[in-house]
């Protein structure tokens, strides 16, 4: 898993949003209503209920966000940038603690599945300092629409 742990410069967007995240329950929801909210807007029927990538990257989000109140303290922001045909996120918490798997994937083990899904579902992830705690960041691909004509918007 280590492979994609990699500093990373959030990639300069087309389109970018930046939530402030208060500490409350639901939180994960709220995140996966922002960014079901971008992927609508950002990439039309690609990013629409039901597609593979649109799925995953609301899995992710909710993984992301839930480590983060789980093992991070509280997660206090959520980035979305798109570039071309990929959605960066990114969740940030105050925890310095880089996230970690807790030894081989177990698929019987009730928790501990996050690191593996962002391993398996992401293009890419990883994890930098920030403001004296941390930010996990990921990235999908997100394909035009089987039969669609949608494509992203040209980059600015």
């Amino acid at each position: 898993m280590n492979g994609h742990r990699v500093p990373r410069v959030p990639p300069v967007a087309a389109d970018a949003r930046r939530y402030e995240l208060a500490e409350e329950p639901g939180v994960a929801g709220t995140c996966r209503d922002l960014t079901r909210r971008a992927l609508s807007e950002w990439f039309g029927a690609a990013g629409a209920p039901g597609q593979v990538a649109a799925e995953d990257a609301l899995l992710l989000v909710s993984e992301v966000v839930t480590n983060a109140f789980t093992h991070g303290g509280a997660p206090y922001e959520l980035r979305l940038d798109r570039t071309g045909s990929r959605l960066w996120v990114q969740v940030s918490d105050r925890s310095p603690v880089p996230p970690r798997p807790r030894g081989p994937h177990c698929p019987s083990r009730s928790s501990g599945h996050g690191l593996y899904l962002l391993e398996r579902l992401s293009a890419a992830w990883g994890c930098v300092p920030r403001d004296g705690g941390k930010a996990v960041w990921f990235e999908v691909d997100v394909p035009p629409a089987p039969g669609s004509r949608d494509h992203p918007r040209p980059e600015r």
